[in-house]
């Protein structure tokens, strides 16, 4: 499978997404979680490039194999923490909206409110639209895992 489109973006575009970025990684989340999160989206969505650059940015931020494996089944591992789950049960929630899941109940809403702040809260939700956001662009354009990240 080739790739549709390459280098084919304006610098402007580039631009905001950085800024978006910088938004959210300024709004008090550690980097390791915000990464599970966008791994958790893109392995819903099923976009191998972000699965790939999500894997490659935890484990710069120091996360281990043993919980990038699980993350996919993270409700049924030991490996996380009760923070972490509730992200990772937004990210899903928010992201799988189209499969009959019932969306962002409020006792998802109300479990992560309980372990994050609202800025928190705003920086997870911003992560999650926008890996839902890349996850779109790249399964439109066939963006493969490892060509870009």
């Amino acid at each position: 499978m080739e790739a549709r489109l390459k280098g084919t973006a304006s610098p402007e575009l580039f631009e905001g997404i950085a800024r978006l970025y910088k938004v959210i990684h300024a709004g008090g989340v550690e980097g390791r979680l915000l990464s599970l999160v966008h791994l958790r989206v893109s392995q819903i969505n099923g976009c191998s490039a972000c699965v790939f650059a999500s894997i490659t940015s935890a484990k710069k931020a120091g996360e281990t194999d043993e919980r990038l494996h699980n993350v996919v089944a993270w409700r049924e591992t030991p490996f996380f923490t009760d923070e972490e789950r509730a992200a990772l049960a937004l990210a899903e929630a928010a992201t799988r909206i189209q499969d009959g899941a019932p969306g962002v109940t409020d006792e998802i809403w109300n479990t992560a409110a309980n372990h994050f702040t609202g800025e928190q809260l705003n920086a997870i939700t911003m992560e999650i639209a926008l890996t839902n956001f890349f996850n779109r662009i790249n399964h439109t354009i066939r963006e493969q895992a490892g060509k870009t990240w």
